[in-house]
């Protein structure tokens, strides 16, 4: 895996990521630290990166078990260290996860899943993080067609 990251902004905090598998990611600051508010803050990509991680594990163990899921959310709150490095000392991710008779049980396990064993980013920010985790199923009813 590779990326690179390129200054882009002589007056400013703006920066232009290129990923090795070829997308593109635009960060900036806070004006208060130089920057202009034009993009995300590095840290919020980090703390998305780890919800879309966890979240792309939950389906994907959820459609290898032939689960009918629809739709996948996870919203994130996270808590930093007072002073520098300015960690992540606390993540909450609340999911919320909709198909057709979806098991409660079986959601749970693709969460706990992907907290225990398969999320790298999780894993990652654990080491200075608590991590927790709430879980909400909906179902959808089933249509006559």
């Amino acid at each position: 895996m590779q990326a690179t990251v390129q200054w882009n902004d002589q007056n400013g905090m703006l920066f232009v990521a290129s990923t090795g598998s070829g997308h593109v990611v635009t960060m900036d600051g806070a004006p208060e630290g130089g920057g202009h508010n034009r993009a995300a803050r590095p840290m919020e990509l980090l703390l998305a990166g780890t919800g879309g991680c966890a979240a792309y594990d939950v389906v994907l163990i959820l459609k290898r078990g032939r689960h009918a899921v629809e739709d996948c959310k996870v919203s994130l709150q996270a808590e930093r260290a007072e002073s520098d490095p300015k960690v992540f000392t606390r993540i909450q991710f609340d999911f919320v996860i909709r198909g057709k008779n979806l098991s409660e049980q079986a959601v749970e396990r693709a969460v706990k899943l992907s907290h225990d064993k398969y999320c790298s980013a999780s894993a990652i920010l654990s080491k200075t993080a608590d991590i927790s985790y709430t879980v909400s199923v909906e179902n959808t009813a089933e249509t006559d067609e």
